[in-house]
Parts: C-alpha cells; sequence; structure tokens
C-alpha cells in the first residue's frame, strides 16, 4: 500500500497537505469536507465502531503514519471550525470498491480480484478471522453529498455495516469471478485491525442515509470493472 513505500509523504499530505487546503477554505469562505478514515479506529477495542470512540492506535508502528496522519487531519480540521469558523464537514470512510480502484493499490480487495480472474492464489494474511465491511462506491458518494450538504460538523461513519471475515470475503470473490485459484496464507502484519465495522446510527439520523448496494451486487460490478481492465492492452 502507499503509505508503506511512502511513509513521510504520507504524514505530509495529512498534515501539511490539509493545512492549506483549510486555510484556502479559510481565504475562500468555502465549506471543507475532509475525508478521513476508518483507520482512525486502529485496531478497535470497541466493536461496531462509534463515531465516539477515540481509537487504539499504535503510533509508532508501520501503520501509524496513515492513521495518525488522518487524526491530526480531523484535529486540524476542528481547530480551524472552531478558531476560524470555517465551515467543515469530516467523514469517517470505511472499505470502499467499486470501478476505478487501481488494480495494484496493495488493498484487498484489487489484490483478491485480480488474483482470481489471473488464475493465481488469493492472498489471505493470518488466518483469514479478522473482519472487514465493504461499502459500494456510489453509497459512499452519496453519504459524503448529503454530509457535505447538512449543517453538522462533527464526524460521521459512512460505511456497510454487513461484516464478513477476509476468509469468507476471498470464498465469495472466487465464487463470483467464477475463478479456480486457491487461497495461501501468509503471516499478519503487524497492527493489522482485528475488526472492522461501522455503526451508522449518526448517518441514519442525521442524513436519512444507509448502504443500498449490497455486498455480492457490488462485487459483481467491481469484478466486471476489473476484467474489462484487464482485458484492455497497455
Amino acid at each position: 500500500m502507499d503509505y508503506h513505500e511512502l511513509p513521510i509523504p504520507t504524514l505530509k499530505v495529512g498534515s501539511l497537505g490539509t493545512h492549506k487546503a483549510l486555510g484556502l477554505a479559510k481565504e475562500k469562505n468555502a465549506r471543507f469536507l475532509l475525508a478521513s478514515t476508518s483507520e482512525v479506529y486502529g485496531d478497535p477495542l470497541v466493536h461496531p465502531q462509534n463515531e465516539e470512540y477515540w481509537g487504539n492506535v499504535n503510533p509508532i508502528g508501520p501503520r501509524g503514519v496513515y492513521d495518525e496522519a488522518k487524526r491530526f487531519a480531523e484535529a486540524l480540521t476542528m481547530a480551524y471550525h472552531r478558531a476560524h469558523g470555517v465551515e467543515t464537514r469530516i467523514v469517517r470512510i470505511f472499505n470502499t470498491h467499486g470501478p476505478r480502484m487501481r488494480l495494484n493499490d496493495g488493498r484487498v480487495v484489487p489484490n483478491f480480484i485480480s488474483q482470481a480472474l489471473g488464475g493465481e492464489p488469493l492472498t489471505v494474511y493470518g488466518d483469514g478471522s479478522q473482519t472487514r465491511s465493504f461499502c459500494y462506491v456510489s453509497d459512499l458518494v452519496e453519504g459524503m453529498v448529503r454530509l457535505l450538504r447538512s449543517d453538522y460538523t462533527g464526524p460521521v461513519n459512512c460505511g456497510n455495516p454487513q461484516e464478513v471475515t477476509i476468509l469468507e470475503f476471498a470464498r465469495t470473490i472466487i465464487r463470483l469471478s467464477g475463478s479456480k485459484s486457491p487461497i495461501v496464507f501468509r503471516p499478519l502484519p503487524e497492527d493489522d485491525p482485528k475488526v472492522r465495522q461501522p455503526d451508522i446510527t449518526r448517518a441514519r439520523k442525521l442524513l436519512g442515509w444507509e448502504p443500498r448496494v449490497g455486498l455480492e451486487e457490488g462485487l459483481r460490478r467491481t469484478i466486471a470493472f476489473f476484467g474489462e481492465k484487464l482485458r484492455r492492452p497497455a
């Protein structure tokens, strides 16, 4: 993933980049939407995760450069709102998938689909019992637009609360893609979250939002996109 290869730029984008963007929003009297992440919760001790939970993050671990960059970005965003009156919104994005994902970005959806379509073994880290919750991109965009148009300044989770283990997820992609790929297991990376599931009560109440695209329907669309992308000449 990008933050493994670019740890210092990741920290700079989350801190200096957010600072400059907030300064521009202040200058132009613009509304500012921060695309934050479920990674602010780290390896959570509360499940599912709601916005009141402060998280469990290792600040000096390899994932810390991304987690802490986003946590700092949230703190800076709220500081600009309180100190300068900037209209700010914060969306905490959980795992999202859909067309136009990069084939080689290192995340689980591109990895699994590319491996399945290529007839390669699907790489599962650990025993696959860790959980994730995958939201289709159109649902996420709808939630973000509703948040941007709302009057709420605190963080709001946007994600699909349908939780699945990574091993189940791998098997689902193999089945939906018609692949014969086997599954191989590798050691679990340091600080990899054991669970991830959004509590979207706040989004439901404030925005009238919840996901509409089911996991398998969304995956079929994503697999079709990847299939077309892989067939296309470079």
